[in-house]
């Protein structure tokens, strides 16, 4: 099994001058997963290289297991320094796609065209595509035979009482949830902060920071079905 993950390369927090990025635990998690179920994982980002951390996920209220274990991983920590460039990788040469969150996501890979065009091919091919909490928001202009792919599908993404919670409601350029709503996404979620993973066809989506183990277990199902 051949799975890429691709991160943003974002590191603004709008205009308010803090940092942003991906989210630790939503990559060190599925990561591991991945890894362990014997998978080969190529790590992308657009301007490749090491991506931003999120740091409000490096805090010690964000530390889980898999966080623990990456910060311990001096293999893990050089794969992630030297990520390979988005434009560079081809959907043929993989088995499937997952988009690890973080705000990050919702500047650059929403609206990058090579993205886009790499979740259209592997859809189009019939392999697994996963995101979780904000990377669903990736999905927002991704198009199948014409309709946007979240039409008329179970999807699920961070939600819009989570983005409140986190004060950052009128910073991000727009919320998820409404976002796969307008979209004509069939939006469901679980509590707030609980993990709740939705599989629709080969389509994986995550709520939140506390679905990204669930969401890689749900991708690695669909390849091996």
């Amino acid at each position: 099994m051949k799975i890429l993950m691709v991160l943003t390369s974002h590191d603004q927090l709008g205009d308010t001058g803090k940092k942003t990025g991906f989210w630790l635990e939503e990559f060190a998690a599925p990561y591991y997963v991945f890894l362990d179920a014997g998978a080969q994982v190529t790590v992308a980002s657009p301007n490749g290289g090491q991506p931003p951390l999120d740091p409000k996920s490096d805090e010690p209220s964000g530390q889980t297991e898999a966080t623990l274990r990456f910060k311990a991983d001096d293999a893990a920590q050089a794969v992630l320094a030297q990520t390979a460039k988005l434009s560079e990788v081809k959907a043929e040469d993989f088995d499937a796609v997952f988009y690890p969150g973080g705000h990050g996501p919702l500047w650059d890979l929403a609206e990058d065209k090579t993205s886009i065009a790499l979740i259209e091919a592997f859809y189009t091919a019939g392999k697994p595509v996963g995101a979780v909490c904000h990377a669903p928001g990736v999905l927002r202009h991704v198009k199948i035979g014409g309709e946007y792919l979240v039409k008329g599908k179970r999807v699920t993404g961070f939600t819009n009482s989570e983005e409140a919670a986190v004060g950052l409601t009128d910073v991000v350029p727009f919320l998820v949830e409404d976002e796969l709503k307008g979209k004509g996404g069939l939006y469901e979620k679980g509590a707030d902060w609980g993990a709740y993973v939705i599989t629709d066809g080969h389509l994986v989506t995550g709520q939140n920071p506390a679905s990204s183990e669930g969401g890689a277990k749900a991708l690695l199902g669909l390849l091996k079905a």
